[in-house]
């Protein structure tokens, strides 16, 4: 198929799926906290005049919470290389909240479009930026094709491709290929996504290694323990701390019960903050939030329910538990753990982080366990030198962020 009937096709469908997706997002958005926080961007509409905005600058298109802090990250470390400056659009509520407290007064942030070409092309013409950085995976049609047609060049950084997600395009190569065939810029985290890449589309001279930013020791913010976190914590009867991060539904109470039997306190981080009543009802309200911090009575859990500070209660754990990772659900980063000096227990679903967790493991940099007793008795018996050898597998991808950067400050079109 064509980009031009595909094109077709999705300008057709796009509109409605925008219509009938309209209640459940404006809910989201509500639960999120996104009411008020200029969300008519998303349509065009801004509250700044256009003669107004610095034009010529690096367009960093993040979706959420995760792509905005990397994205943030790359932009502290840019500034210090180049005088460019950034426009910063994220597509959530929570992400848009992370980027308004996060980023620097510098620093331009406003909604992502929805994919509907004028909209691409209004914000391009505001902005008129030498060059747009899509952050990981998120592809939009439109995006990618109205900026090709301006002459912008587009590019992905930290493109991670997992065996799965590639073998899911590879069913759709024909669809999304004219699109991938379009990008500049492919910064690709390990050698085996090069692959993956060029095999769905992108066109090899635009693919390039550049290690992944997420583990970059030298490009990461490091956890850093913070006293208004120590002081919540320190009322809590237990001295050691497990910590249970990015933590999905089922997860809370069942690592919950393993903490408690192991005789440490448990923190539980979900996910997303705004399930704080779901998670207080599965562990019976015996739990204490973060948002509405009180004294703790007894043994209660500790809900972290805020966004965009997991980093630094990571330096506060005596061991860190990954979520997502034990209901087949593909795990979550357990880069931040690592640079704050804390062992990790994970599930033993983590496809999400391969190779790196195949590399942690051979190291003995992380413990993998299928069922609750291993669980518990991980907790108690950290394996000594488990934070050295994470931290060894890590080293790999020092530079990542200086070579991603470089990978976009020259903003020529790769020749096709």
């Amino acid at each position: 198929m064509t980009r031009r009937v595909f094109l077709l096709f999705w300008n057709l469908l796009y509109p409605g799926v925008v219509v009938l997706a309209a209640p459940f997002w404006m809910l989201k958005m509500f639960r999120r906290d996104g009411w008020g926080s200029g969300l008519l961007e998303r349509i065009g509409c801004y509250r700044r005049d256009a003669e107004f905005e610095r034009t010529g600058g690096v367009y960093i298109h993040a979706v959420s919470v995760g792509e905005v802090l990397l994205a943030l990250k790359l932009i502290a470390k840019w500034k210090l290389e180049s005088d460019d400056h950034f426009v910063l659009v994220p597509t959530t509520a929570t992400g848009m909240a992370v980027a308004r407290e996060k980023a620097s007064a510098e620093v331009r942030v406003v909604y992502a479009p929805l994919d509907f070409g004028f909209l691409i092309r209004r914000a391009m013409t505001r902005f008129e930026p030498r060059v747009v950085v899509m952050v990981e995976s998120e592809l939009w049609p439109n995006l990618i094709h109205q900026i090709h047609r301006m002459g912008i060049p587009l590019g992905l950084m930290n493109a991670r491709l997992s065996p799965r997600s590639g073998r899911r395009l590879m069913k759709f190569r024909r669809l999304v290929s004219p699109f991938l065939e379009l990008l500049d810029r492919v910064g690709v985290p390990e050698k085996e996504d090069l692959k993956r890449w060029q095999d769905i589309g992108v066109r090899t001279e635009a693919t390039v290694l550049t290690g992944n930013v997420k583990f970059d020791p030298a490009g990461a913010a490091l956890p850093k323990k913070r006293d208004e976190f120590s002081e919540m914590l320190n009322q809590f009867p237990a001295n050691r701390v497990a910590m249970a991060i990015s933590t999905f539904a089922g997860e809370e109470k069942y690592l919950d019960g393993a903490f408690r039997e192991a005789g440490l306190q448990s923190v539980i981080v979900p996910r997303h903050a705004e399930r704080r009543a779901e998670v207080s009802a599965a562990l019976g309200d015996r739990v204490v939030l973060r948002s509405q911090f009180r004294a703790p009575q007894g043994d209660e859990t500790f809900v972290i329910d805020s966004t965009g500070e997991l980093c630094d209660w990571t330096a506060h754990a005596g061991v860190v538990v990954i979520g997502k990772s034990f209901f087949e659900k593909g795990g979550q980063n357990p880069s931040e753990a690592i640079l704050a000096g804390v062992p990790v227990i994970c599930g033993p679903y983590m496809a999400n982080f391969e190779p790196l967790v195949s590399e942690l493991k051979a190291a003995g940099g992380i413990l993998m366990v299928s069922t609750r007793e291993e669980l518990v008795a991980a907790l108690t018996e950290i394996p000594e030198g488990q934070v050295e050898a994470a931290r060894t597998v890590l080293e790999k991808h020092k530079g990542a962020m200086v070579r991603t950067i470089a990978l976009f400050s020259d903003s020529l079109r790769v020749t096709t």
